[in-house]
């Protein structure tokens, strides 16, 4: 009998474990090229490695102390462990000595600064030793080591090398003697989520169940009465009143996280915190915390989610405002926090594979994401906004740097986001030229390749080598915008309607050495319109085909994007191979554009500027500011 959704547990598979080639093979190879030593490059420049340098006196203060009683100084471990993880897979896709020794040496740094007891923090051991665990709401302490843990698994799992890892292993048992309600402990967390999940991602390597209890813990506690936060200021002489958003809905600490209802707050830590919440729900079976999570996915993607997937449109608290409200020339949409989504909804994906989870998992990934890296690997975007005036551009570092190591551990990770492991099943969730090593709970060994030049073209083939039969489930996810998609075994075409499970096309079968899948999902140009009550959409379109969505940019249509009109029926598009951006698919469509030369001098006038036949090119926007600075815009104008 074939078990409910909710009863399996899908774990996703190591990085190690599969190969990239392709599309994604080609950002990883800009992150192996550029982007894993340019973080490094610039967390020394810093002065990062000085503050963890027991060897040299303390550097002291570097970043000045802010209004809100601190500095993003003190949140350089977690750069330092973001760094150090992407480091980690791309030494596994290009092994690079000089790199590897580099990283090694920050690792011995961390091993010198680790006290006796476990403790770990360069900020609370070397500038405030006197302030360790005084104020979690708002100094990153758990949030800092939860960095450095996710970068320990990676390093492990990348190099065999455990250093790090038993470092982590070892501040994880102290927090475990330091939080809890016992006597002497603290009944706190956070004000910044990431321990949760990295807690989960410790367990799971080491198979210690007591880093899942800890990760259930600071879930469980988070909002309950009497609230911790509030006891703390007390405590600490503080004004429980008095500090940065002064709402415990910035950090997600306004309620227990089972009666929350609505997505509030600051985006990135909403996306870490459902981000462990979904993996507690997957490893505890915790259908309470699924349904929660599951209400929390609807009103984030039902009404406060950009079409690039970016979320949290206001750069005020770098999060969620009003139901509907996404402006698009000031979109904050910060990197972080769509990288944060790519989390949540891959951990979503752990209690049974679901496409409305696995489609916004890669609409956020291609499109609020990855526009974060360039091409090249070595410049960045903070914030994403849908339009720009010409004045929007990537920066090669920037004082709170948490964006450019977020999406480039994320580009090097991307195999663990495409595969997914059950008792007997395998999940695909997304598709990519890829070999993935895949080894099952009944002991089969299965190496899956995949054959495909997706996003560009919706053909996709997989072939099966087994060194004996084995019998297990193949899912494979059709995406909702695949109208027309089909699906054969060995040439045999399935009937994918009587085979479809949640969006996925299950394939329970006895497979055997050489068996071939082949996937065919229509990339049809897509016209999208935004719900009437987005303001700032109103009259627009945008277009999207397969994942991706598309812009203009002045580079191949010149200024004035605004006066772009499509039609109300599109026309056909034609494909044009960009390839001085990595072979990217462009699209011509015949359209309208409003005469702006000869308007004249007035401001307003009682006519309509008249149109003429154009050509527009349209290119990925994950893609945009590539190439020459200008004007880009996503919502453009369609005809009545």
């Amino acid at each position: 009998m074939t078990k409910s959704s909710n009863d399996r547990q899908f774990r996703p598979v190591a990085v190690p474990d599969v190969e990239l080639g392709g599309f994604w093979g080609k950002w990883q190879d800009a992150v192996c090229n550029s982007t894993a030593e340019t973080l490094l490059d610039r967390c020394v420049e810093a002065g990062m490695l000085k503050a963890i340098d027991v060897n040299q006196p303390s550097p002291g203060v570097v970043i000045p102390i802010q209004p809100w009683g601190g500095t993003t100084q003190m949140f350089w471990d977690s750069d330092l462990g973001k760094s150090i993880e992407t480091i980690a897979y791309s030494l596994y896709r290009r092994p690079n000595p000089k790199l590897e020794a580099r990283a090694d040496e920050i690792i011995d740094m961390y091993e010198r600064l680790q006290d006796k007891d476990g403790y770990l923090n360069a900020w609370f051991q070397r500038v405030e030793p006197a302030r360790r665990w005084t104020n979690l709401r708002d100094h990153h302490e758990l949030y800092c080591a939860g960095h450095l843990m996710e970068a320990a698994v990676a390093y492990y799992q990348a190099t065999g090398k455990r250093k790090l890892l038993d470092i982590m292993c070892r501040f994880a048992d102290y927090m475990i003697t330091m939080f809890g309600h016992g006597e002497g402990q603290l009944p706190g967390y956070c004000g910044h989520e990431e321990v949760e999940l990295a807690l989960v991602k410790l367990a799971r390597v080491t198979g210690e169940k007591k880093y899942l209890e800890l990760s259930k813990f600071f879930i469980d506690e988070r909002g309950t009465e009497p609230h911790f936060f509030t006891a703390e200021a007390a405590r600490d002489g503080r004004s429980a009143a008095d500090f940065h958003q002064k709402t415990y809905e910035y950090g997600q600490a306004h309620q227990p996280v089972r009666e929350q209802k609505k997505v509030v707050g600051h985006a990135v830590r909403a996306m870490y915190l459902y981000s462990g919440m979904a993996d507690i729900a997957t490893e505890y079976k915790d259908d309470s915390l699924t349904a929660a999570l599951e209400t929390l996915w609807d009103d984030l993607t039902t009404k406060q989610m950009y079409i690039t997937g970016g979320i949290g449109p206001a750069a005020s608290n770098e999060g969620f405002t009003d139901y509907y409200d996404l402006p698009n020339a000031t979109a904050y949409a910060e990197t972080c926090a769509s990288v944060g989504l790519v989390f949540w909804a891959s951990r979503m994906l752990g209690r049974g594979p679901d496409r409305r989870y696995a489609d916004i998992m890669e609409q956020a990934l291609y499109n609020g994401a990855l526009p974060g890296l360039s091409t090249d690997g070595k410049t960045f975007f903070y914030d994403n906004p849908l339009e720009s005036a010409g004045k929007h551009h990537r920066w090669k570092w920037h004082h709170c740097p948490c964006c450019p190591p977020n999406i480039a551990r994320l580009v090097t990770s991307i195999g663990s986001y495409m595969y997914a492991v059950a008792d007997d099943e395998i999940a695909v969730h997304l598709y990519g030229e890829s070999t993935a090593r895949l080894k099952l709970a009944n002991g089969a060994d299965v190496e899956l390749a995949q054959t495909t030049n997706y996003p560009w073209d919706g053909a996709v083939a997989f072939t099966t080598r087994l060194k004996t039969p084995a019998k297990f489930a193949l899912s494979l996810r059709i995406p909702d915008w695949a109208e027309g998609a089909t699906l054969s075994v060995n040439g045999e075409m399935l009937d994918l309607a009587a085979n479809i499970r949640d969006g996925y096309a299950r394939i329970d079968r006895e497979w055997v050495d050489g068996d071939r899948v082949a996937l065919s999902l229509p990339l049809s140009l897509r016209p999208q319109y935004a719900n009437p009550k987005v303001r700032q959409d109103a009259g627009r379109v945008a277009l999207m085909r397969g994942p991706l969505v598309y812009c203009v940019e002045t580079t191949d249509n010149g200024e004035d994007l605004n006066a772009i009109v499509l039609p109300r029926e599109l026309p056909a598009a034609e494909t044009v191979v960009l390839k001085d951006l990595n072979d990217a698919v462009a699209l011509d469509l015949k359209v309208e554009r409003e005469e702006t030369s000869n308007w004249g001098t007035p401001l307003y006038r009682n006519a309509p500027a008249q149109r003429q036949v154009a050509t527009a090119r349209f290119v990925p926007y994950h893609l945009w500011d590539n190439r020459a600075p200008g004007e880009m815009l996503v919502w453009v104008q369609s005809d009545k």
